[in-house]
């Protein structure tokens, strides 16, 4: 039997790795994901020891880095379904990397402010959002369907493991030779990234149009319809919501608590949040396998599971050897978080008709993300009140309570989800 018209061609024998377009994708992936997290840490560092910034700054850095979601993703959704994603993606690395590069730069002319930092936070996260999108869309566009998971979970592999590998090679570049060179090296990973994707051979198909699409208001309502209509994606979406309140808010105020509350050295915090991070390496690498062990959806409730009531542990660290509840803490709810965004991810591309997939994606994302300069704010207000240890305890406290929401919908009741809508 031969593949319909344009479908993306099979996969070589060897599987994945032997596959030379995902590979670039991969390796773009991996080398733009270490730096984007060396940056996660770097730019706090570089506002709290160049800067003098305040908690509330330093939150707001972070909100300013999710607020385009807010403002930008649903429209962005809508066209990208109507274009070629692999330009658009290439094009948002190369903004992103020009962003980065005017940090150093600015800092060697004395001109750094704080300001000026969240611009970059606000111009980059614009770029992400329209890099993020096209990129889940374009996955299913160059590997057959069986092959979405497996690839799904290997992109979401090294992901969590720049978690790791990023914010520890942050603190260590930033103890040697600065946070600003940091930031600098980030520039560089995102001129590899848009490198890689521009040296895939395979010719993306044109997306094709439904007659009478007026506007892309009107696209961008017929992907939250399909999300608010759907009771998987919605439950999927609110539960991320929630538990991005909790993430978001005690990760925005955790550097400042480990530098100024602990009394940690740069380089030390940043291999402390690499080491909490690790759990996410081993959920991604378990996530296929628990999936057909335990069925798709209760894998979800798993790592749910994970995601919350061990978050409670953070709050417990503290100087010497207390540091030990946060990489506990940390890697069992990163191994929760890696667990479910593998299994939710594969469901979203396989089960949402593909002409809708980019309006879906950000739809869910706008509420998902949408919340993370909400939380970002609220835990930088509770911070200058009760001080970053207190914001983290009631950001962490919600997070632990946010699991119950999978059982309200329809996952408690199955062992697979189903493979399309009904």
């Amino acid at each position: 039997m031969t593949a319909p018209a344009g479908a993306p061609p099979a996969v070589a024998p060897g599987g994945l790795f032997r596959h030379r377009d995902f590979r670039l994708l991969w390796t773009g992936h991996t080398i733009s994901a270490v730096g984007s997290n060396m940056t996660a840490v770097a730019l706090p560092l570089v506002a709290v020891a160049v800067l003098d910034a305040s908690t509330f700054q330093v939150a707001v850095l972070t909100a300013a880095a999710w607020l385009p979601w807010l403002l930008a993703g649903l429209p962005v959704g809508a066209w990208v379904d109507r274009v070629r994603r692999r330009p658009v993606m290439i094009a948002a690395d190369l903004v992103a990397a020009a962003l980065f590069a005017g940090v150093p730069v600015a800092a060697l002319l004395d001109l750094l402010t704080v300001g000026h930092l969240l611009v970059v936070a606000l111009g980059a996260g614009l770029a992400r959002v329209f890099f993020e999108t096209a990129d889940q869309v374009y996955l299913p566009t160059l590997l057959p369907p069986e092959q979405v998971p497996p690839a799904n979970a290997r992109l979401h592999a090294t992901q969590t493991a720049s978690y790791l590998l990023g914010p520890g090679l942050a603190g260590l570049i930033a103890q040697l030779a600065g946070a600003v060179t940091a930031v600098a090296l980030d520039a560089v990973s995102f001129l590899a990234s848009a490198w890689c994707l521009h040296r895939i051979r395979a010719v993306e198909p044109h997306p094709r149009r439904a007659a009478g699409t007026a506007s892309l208001r009107r696209d961008a309502a017929d992907g939250l319809r399909f999300v608010a209509r759907d009771p998987y994606l919605r439950v999927l979406t609110v539960f991320g919501a929630a538990s991005n309140i909790g993430l978001t808010g005690y990760q925005a105020v955790l550097v400042v608590f480990l530098v100024r509350s602990a009394g940690l050295p740069a380089g030390l915090v940043g291999l402390l949040i690499g080491l909490a991070s690790v759990g996410g390496v081993v959920g991604a690498a378990l996530a296929a396998r628990l999936a057909r062990r335990l069925g798709t959806a209760r894998a979800l409730l798993l790592a749910g599971a994970l995601t919350g009531p061990p978050a409670l542990l953070i709050p417990l660290a503290g100087p010497g050897a207390r540091v030990a509840w946060l990489v506990l803490g940390g890697a069992l709810v990163s191994l929760g978080v890696a667990v479910g965004n593998v299994v939710k991810g594969s469901f979203r591309q396989t089960y949402t008709p593909h002409r809708l997939l980019g309006r879906v994606t950000v739809s869910m994302h706008l509420l998902n993300y949408g919340t993370i300069p909400l939380a970002a704010l609220l835990a930088g207000m509770l911070g200058a009140a009760w001080g970053p240890g207190g914001a983290i305890r009631l950001m962490t406290a919600w997070l632990a309570l946010t699991p119950l929401i999978l059982l309200i919908g329809p996952l408690r009741r199955r062992r697979e989800l189903p493979a399309a809508p009904a």
